[in-house]
């Protein structure tokens, strides 16, 4: 208590609190100028899976022996409606030409066209004869950016051939001539768009947000600006510390994380500032001297703010013991901001708050009675009269009905909850971009008129011991399976041999990653006729469908640590703060229901009402680490304001005083931090549109359901059991507190 109090009277003081703005200016100054901004150091091209993961492994295999595995091809999808043309294929064959004369930058490879007879080529175009696929291969070391300047250049070596820019043309219902960039190189380049095109709008579109959010709630522009500015400050002191982590290899950062940061960091560090506000704003109704008003209220909810903070960090910091890159690369920013955020709410807001006063929330300035009567004094008016403290609100409710209120939550958010059990999950990248971008147009002319399998084959490798088997035959024999190649030797290992294997469905889909332990088994027991031992250790599988099986069976193992991990910390942390075993169990239990509860009803949303088949297979758990740690926030400044009020009130007075108290600005904080998490979903980017969803659902369930029902309603049944093994002095009137409630 000592140290609060020290910190409070130093960052409030006359000179302490303008010490304090202009250390953080210094250091958010100083910093952006000899360290770069994260956004410079961006790895989109970072590897999710470790390198012994089993298509790792046979990509490295693929690369030693058949020297493909350093190209990644572009899919030129060429199509007109009534058939492509003589004059089509000869200007075709006039750009493979000068690609192989002048090739592009990165690329490594492209199919001379030119040099194969016209019935040749005739016979690779579609059955319809209307749509032909042009492969050209590129470096896979090379990043979207250079990527997309060689797709660039060949769209105008393309408009410069056939006299227009055909990639501009619609693909469907016409007869003109139309092209598409798909594959690999095209799905890269697509992906990376979105997310770079989404920094800025979502940048923008979250801080109006949060701005008309706050003035629509109190009204003062000067205080909503404050969270804002507090906000800016920690991205302004947090990017040039991740950009230095990145720089110096110890972290990896990419576009996706620093999006979801943003947004953390706005909706997150919005409600930490507010916790504080409006505990300020309460005690100026008391308090004539603004800076001690300022030091009780900082008392008063510094240590809920540091708790709430607390939790979050070590909640996302659990992501590293994560084995999926793309779960690692959340952790170090994602805490860091809210690291960062906590120190300013604690800091930079009261020092700010000091500075301004009870200008702060202008026009509607806050003043204890006495000031009231001395201005209306002033006015020559009649003072107003002292509001009577109303004996309604959500706690004189929930104190009355316990067991009615109790019952009634659990139901809804129990049938919610049941509704999580439906949901289906992919793992299709395809999937994630709107159905008008160019890669996703151009897979969709290969699956109507190819075989959607060839947008991305898989390549199953065997080391026979130069014994014969009949591999060939056995996997063109599986149903799932529209063609097999003929069989390579290796360079180094001729006795290890490739089949080009193509799907006939959609390769990205969760039904083709089903069959990747069919293929392998398949080819195992061809080895084991052939009279190869050990056969497992004898059978790569590569390719794009591969590494989605390996990231569905590294994002379980992944799910089964993470998530208990997560609720021992927060439970244990939990009970250092509360020293209560029993609190600590329903605090946790309730925020878990109310996981399960947003999943359910993003499910009734996503599904039933927007028409979505799956989901991505990694938003369960992002949005649980999110949820149960941002929940446990609003239970956490709630039950403490109970603790502190049962010290010296029945506990029913207690639970009806803290529940009204912090209603508003937890429901405050709630709408901000959901439509924070909202402003996802209006990015054409499915998996940020389901993450958000999911994540603004579960925040406003824990806002207007869990928090001011479920919990307290809980406290009110369980009485003093509910402090347990924690003692608390009893108040006078404490035979109002026992579970009879």
């Amino acid at each position: 208590m000592k140290a609060i109090e020290s910190i409070s009277r130093a960052v409030t003081g006359k000179r302490g609190r303008w010490v304090t703005l202009g250390i953080w200016i210094l250091l958010v100054a100083v910093l952006s100028m000899v360290w770069p901004q994260v956004n410079t150091v961006e790895d989109n091209n970072a590897a999710n899976l470790e390198s012994t993961a089993p298509s790792v492994v046979a990509d490295g295999i693929a690369e030693r022996e058949f020297g493909n595995g350093t190209d990644i091809p572009a899919l030129i999808v060429w199509k007109r409606t009534g058939g492509l043309s003589e004059d089509d294929l000869s200007k075709l064959q006039s750009l493979t030409k000068e690609l192989t004369e002048a090739p592009l930058q990165d690329q490594t490879g492209v199919i001379p066209l030119h040099q194969l007879p016209a019935p040749v080529l005739q016979s690779q175009l579609s059955e319809d004869k209307s749509s032909f696929v042009l492969p050209i291969l590129f470096d896979k070391e090379a990043d979207a950016d250079h990527l997309k300047e060689s797709v660039d250049s060949l769209k105008a070596k393309v408009a410069a051939i056939y006299g227009e820019n055909l990639f501009e043309q619609p693909i469907d219902g016409s007869d003109a001539l139309s092209a598409r960039v798909t594959g690999p190189v095209g799905i890269s380049i697509d992906a990376t768009a979105l997310f770079s095109n989404a920094d800025v709008s979502l940048l923008l579109a979250t801080v109006l947000l949060v701005l008309v959010i706050l003035l629509l709630i109190y009204r003062s522009p000067i205080l909503a600006l404050i969270p804002i500015v507090a906000v800016g400050f920690a991205y302004g002191l947090t990017s040039p510390i991740l950009g230095l982590l990145a720089e110096q290899g110890i972290i990896i950062v990419d576009a996706q994380a620093i999006s979801i940061m943003t947004v953390l960091l706005f909706g997150a560090g919005t409600d930490y500032c507010l916790f504080l506000i409006s505990h300020y704003r309460h005690v100026l109704t008391q308090e004539q001297d603004k800076r001690k008003a300022l030091i009780s209220a900082f008392k008063g909810s510094s240590g809920a703010i540091a708790m709430s903070g607390f939790t979050v960090v070590i909640a996302l910091l659990v992501l590293l013991l994560a084995k999926y890159g793309a779960y690692q690369r959340f952790a170090v920013p994602f805490s860091l901001s809210i690291l960062v955020m906590g120190a300013a709410s604690l800091t930079l807001v009261p020092a700010m708050l000091a500075i301004l006063g009870r200008a702060s929330f202008y026009p509607f300035v806050p003043r204890t009675p006495e000031m009231e009567a001395e201005r209306a004094r002033r006015k020559g008016k009649a003072p107003r009269a002292a509001k009577q403290r109303s004996d309604k609100g959500i706690g004189v409710l929930v104190v009355k009905r316990p067991w009615t209120i109790l019952l009634v939550t659990l139901l809804l958010l129990g049938g919610l909850a049941g509704f999580s059990t439906q949901l289906k999950y992919t793992f299709d990248i395809l999937s994630s971009f709107p159905s008008n971008m160019e890669s996703r147009e151009g897979f969709k002319v290969i699956g109507e008129q190819f075989s959607a399998g060839s947008l991305a084959p898989v390549k199953v490798m065997v080391d026979a011991r130069g014994n014969d088997t009949d591999l060939k035959a056995k996997l063109e024999a599986l149903p799932y399976i529209a063609k097999v190649g003929e069989p390579q030797e290796g360079k180094e290992n001729s006795q290890i041999q490739a089949y080009e294997v193509e799907f006939s469905m959609n390769p990205y889909s969760m039904e083709a990653m089903q069959h990747i332990p069919d293929l392998r088994n398949v080819s195992e027991q061809a080895l084991l006729a052939a009279g190869v031992e050990d056969p497992a250790a004898h059978v790569w599988i590569s390719g794009q469908t591969a590494t989605q099986y390996d990231t569905e069976v590294i994002g379980d193992r992944d799910a089964a640590i993470v998530i208990p991990v997560v609720i021992g910390l927060i439970a244990l942390l939990l009970l250092v703060y509360l020293r209560s075993l029993v609190a600590t169990l329903y605090l946790i239990g309730t925020v878990v229901l109310s996981f399960f509860s947003a999943l359910g009803l993003g499910w009734i949303i996503l599904h039933y009402g927007f028409g979505v088949e799956a989901i991505q297979g990694a938003i369960p758990l992002y949005a649980f680490v999110f949820l149960v740690a941002l929940g446990e926030d609003y239970n956490i400044f709630m039950v403490s304001r109970i603790w502190q009020k049962s010290r010296t009130l029945p506990l029913k007075q207690a639970i009806k005083e803290g529940v009204n108290e912090t209603s508003s600005v937890i429901t405050s904080a709630g709408i901000i931090l959901a439509g924070t998490f909202a402003v996802l979903a209006t990015l054409p980017i499915q998996v940020l549109v389901q993450f958000g969803t999911v994540t603004a659902l579960g925040v406003l369930l824990d806002t207007f359901i869990v928090r001011p029902l479920l919990v307290p309603s809980i406290t009110a049944i369980l009485g003093r059991i509910a402090f347990w093994p924690g003692r608390r002095s009893p108040a006078v009137g404490e035979e109002a507190t026992k579970s009879t409630m």
